[in-house]
């Protein structure tokens, strides 16, 4: 038997006959896989406390490419007990999992693993769930091939902006205004310096909550018009953000 050693996150588990898990995960390697880990159910398991959801470690595993892989063990590389503990955080953390693994069916590029990662510990560390999501998703977007100008206007490349528009695609000036709500000029700043931003480089993230409404309305619309996904786990975000406001 060949092992495998390969970095990834544990995205869902589920009972697998008696005593065991199914697990998915998005891997660094390989993209979202699937695990089996055999007797993890049993209270004297090894691998009982490895193989929850949000489990982010150095995976040993059988690796069988198509096919059902089998884990050996695992060397926890951040227990993200932060988290964990924080219901919010959870529901930020499920919803980024839910979503990359989305794209991943779209595009396996691996740096789509590596800003996942990113993004789980800045909110494990702290930062703006919320701000950190909104990174992630337009980050995504080049991904999903559907980038939203946020360099000049979407139809004429003009540099004086007035506000930005998702049925033409990004930013867009005075003459190409119609009907579009207009946003602050803070808010055109903001969006554009998070789609560039590197995120294992941020220490300092404030947002103000006015701007922080409009780059989500917009995210949330483009989303809506372009990508035709749909997660449960957004409507939940939803809802469980709200109680927190």
């Amino acid at each position: 038997m060949e092992i495998t050693k390969v970095k990834g996150i544990i995205i869902s588990e589920k009972p697998y006959k008696e005593s065991s898990k199914l697990l998915n995960m998005i891997t660094e390697d390989y993209g979202v896989i699937s695990v089996i880990a055999k007797g993890s159910k049993r209270l004297k398991s090894n691998l009982r406390s490895i193989t929850s959801k949000l489990t982010y470690a150095e995976f040993q595993i059988n690796y069988k490419e198509g096919k059902l892989s089998t884990l050996i063990c695992a060397d926890i590389i951040n227990p993200l007990f932060n988290i964990k503990k924080d219901l919010l955080k959870i529901s930020y953390a499920s919803y980024l999992l839910d979503l990359t693994s989305q794209v991943l069916k779209e595009n396996n590029n691996k740096n789509i693993y590596n800003i996942l990662v990113s993004s789980l510990l800045k909110i494990e560390d702290d930062f703006d769930p919320e701000v950190i999501t909104n990174i992630l998703e337009l980050k995504y977007l080049s991904y999903l091939g559907i980038s939203p100008n946020f360099d000049t206007c979407s139809i004429c490349g003009k540099s004086k902006i007035l506000t930005i528009s998702v049925e033409k695609g990004g930013f867009i000036c005075t003459d190409h205004h119609t009907n579009e709500r207009i946003v602050s000029n803070k808010t055109l700043q903001i969006i554009r310096m998070l789609y560039y931003a590197d995120i294992d480089k941020i220490t300092k993230l404030e947002v103000s909550e006015p701007v922080k409404k409009e780059i989500y309305e917009f995210i949330d619309e483009y989303y809506e018009s372009y990508t035709g996904l749909f997660m449960k786990t957004k409507e939940f975000l939803k809802n469980i953000k709200y109680k927190y406001i």
